[in-house]
């Protein structure tokens, strides 16, 4: 994989009792469904539904409470003023305040992932568990380890671009990327429409933002247990990536056995059975 590949990996309120809300103080729309004492939080990825988490959900719907979100401003969701890594990882963090969801697990995936990260790192009594699904602290440390992030990151250059592609020309960027992405080639129509239905302001600027997002140092304050699923094709640069995690004490780093990034749609068996121990675990 090389670095534009890993650079595309990651170009991806109201409290509702079942079903999508109208939207309130949350920077996402939210889904509630299953049932049980303990709770799980779902975040997609970069311009992803709450959808891709679907079929997890199923497997956990009878003993946990399942909630999924979906990012303001991806997959069709209206979008917000003042998007930001920040200010997302905030509001998810006020949403379990607010509807007093005791020690919840928290997954994510891809930036997903990294907004998980930094909650338990900022929170590192918020949560019972953690599970990342192939994400990393600092994307940009896989090509400058000595990467600092900037103080004030003018994300106006890339904003500017992107809104002026035409629907077509973003439509075409996605549909030759998301195959680089996605392995099931059943699921690739689906995440280029989760893609294209994402607002194109919103896109830069959480690209360009989270591209700058380093918890490599953050991460130290995590105390829960922690399963971090990585892709294939990472076992082959290991090293980097323990480096990365380093500081993480708790991280039970596992990879997969085929397959891209949507690790739940490419290894689903073997990522299934990760959470389903690794949740249930005392």
């Amino acid at each position: 994989m090389n670095a534009v590949k890993i650079t595309f990996a990651f170009l991806f309120f109201a409290l509702t009792i079942n079903g999508f809300g109208q939207t309130n103080n949350y920077t996402f729309e939210s889904n509630k469904s299953g049932k049980g004492k303990k709770a799980i939080i779902f975040i997609p990825g970069f311009a992803c539904s709450g959808e891709v988490w679907s079929e997890t959900k199923k497997e956990f719907e009878n003993e946990y409470t399942c909630y999924t979100v979906t990012m303001a401003g991806f997959a069709g969701v209206k979008p917000q003023a003042n998007a930001s890594f920040k200010n997302w990882a905030s509001s998810i963090v006020q949403f379990i305040k607010d509807n007093k969801i005791d020690k919840p697990i928290l997954v994510g995936h891809s930036m997903g992932g990294g907004l998980a990260m930094a909650i338990a790192s900022d929170f590192p009594d918020l949560l019972s568990k953690l599970i990342v699904v192939d994400a990393l602290p600092c994307l940009q440390a896989l090509s400058n380890p000595d990467f600092i992030s900037k103080e004030n990151n003018d994300c106006s250059p890339m904003i500017s671009q992107m809104e002026g592609l035409t629907d077509e020309q973003f439509y075409q960027i996605q549909k030759q990327s998301i195959p680089q992405l996605v392995a099931d080639t059943t699921k690739q129509d689906l995440v280029v429409r989760w893609s294209v239905q994402s607002d194109k302001k919103t896109f830069a600027t959480m690209y360009c933002d989270f591209y700058n997002v380093d918890l490599r140092e953050k991460i130290k304050a995590i105390k829960c247990p922690s399963l971090i699923l990585l892709e294939s094709y990472f076992v082959n640069i290991k090293p980097q990536i323990d480096a990365q995690y380093k500081n993480l004490k708790t991280a039970n780093l596992q990879y997969a056995n085929k397959g891209l990034h949507f690790i739940m749609y490419d290894d689903k068996d073997w990522y299934l059975s990760q959470l389903k121990t690794f949740i249930t675990m005392k």
